[in-house]
């Protein structure tokens, strides 16, 4: 019996260590090929380079629009982070408290935007007759419908855990409602708002087709679309490629490390709680 117990968790651990290569070894390579020359960076191979080539970076930031990618990454990844904080921590905080059958059928609605995948096409349609098509603000509110049903739903379970009697205190001092959910509910959802936060930041800095259908002007691109660009210019040098790759990938890296604790508190808090 405890044999049999040992050889399914050495399955279990080998199946684990099998699923974490498949995310680990191209991070490895991507990183390795970075410092690499032309023509070893062609081969895709997981050898050290003979030759570090460190320059790929500089040169990077000297014939890429690097900058302004990251300038609109950071913008729309901010204003959508607020749009959805400050959204979904309402709504959950009214469907909770109210429960009754009208805010229970639109959490549903809500719990359906998880499901039901958007449609491309009447979107930019409808962008285009709001005339906020290739703007800001245009990709700003996809983002935010598109990820708002899940924060609804995280802050919705986690809302199931704040007492009551809080609210019912508040009422008895003379609290109004705006005020009570400023001053008393939102300091409680702040564990499980940098969760949706950081989900939220991660989903727009790595999304590639939102901004590729519905920002059309160069300007106003994302570093993802600067790598689809910078990768069709410089397809030959892939020592470039991984180079800008790598600078894409760090800052989403750096934050998620730092905070993957507070990722898994909020998760667990939001799904189990109540």
């Amino acid at each position: 019996m405890m044999v049999s117990r040992r050889a399914g968790r050495f399955g279990l651990e080998a199946l684990a260590c099998m699923l974490a290569a498949l995310v680990v070894i191209p991070f490895v390579m991507i990183c390795i090929n970075s410092v690499k020359g032309v023509r070893e960076a062609a081969l895709f191979s997981l050898s050290l380079p003979t030759e570090w080539v460190f320059a790929n970076y500089s040169e990077v930031f000297q014939s890429a629009h690097i900058a302004r990618g990251f300038f609109n990454s950071f913008l729309i990844s901010a204003l959508v982070v607020m749009s959805v904080n400050l959204c979904a921590s309402m709504a959950a905080f009214v469907i909770q408290r109210r429960n009754d059958k009208l805010l229970r059928a639109v959490y549903y609605l809500f719990i359906m935007g998880l499901i039901v995948p958007a449609s491309i096409i009447p979107t930019i349609k409808l962008m285009m007759d709001l005339h906020i098509h290739n703007t800001y603000l245009g990709i700003v509110l996809y983002y935010t419908s598109v990820l708002l049903p899940f924060s609804v739903f995280l802050l919705t379970g986690f809302m199931k855990s704040v007492p009551r009697e809080l609210d019912e205190s508040a009422v008895l001092d003379g609290c109004g409602f705006f005020r009570m959910y400023t001053a008393i509910v939102l300091p409680l959802l702040v564990s499980v708002l940098v969760t949706v936060t950081i989900v939220v930041m991660m989903s727009v800095w790595n999304d590639f087709f939102g901004p590729f259908y519905l920002i059309t002007d160069s300007t106003k691109w994302t570093i993802i679309l600067s790598i689809y660009s910078f990768v069709t210019q410089y397809n030959t040098n892939w020592g470039l490629v991984f180079a800008f790759m790598m600078m894409v990938i760090a800052p989403v890296l750096v934050i998620y490390l730092l905070l993957q604790r507070f990722i898994i508190e909020g998760l667990t808090a939001g799904s189990l709680k109540g």
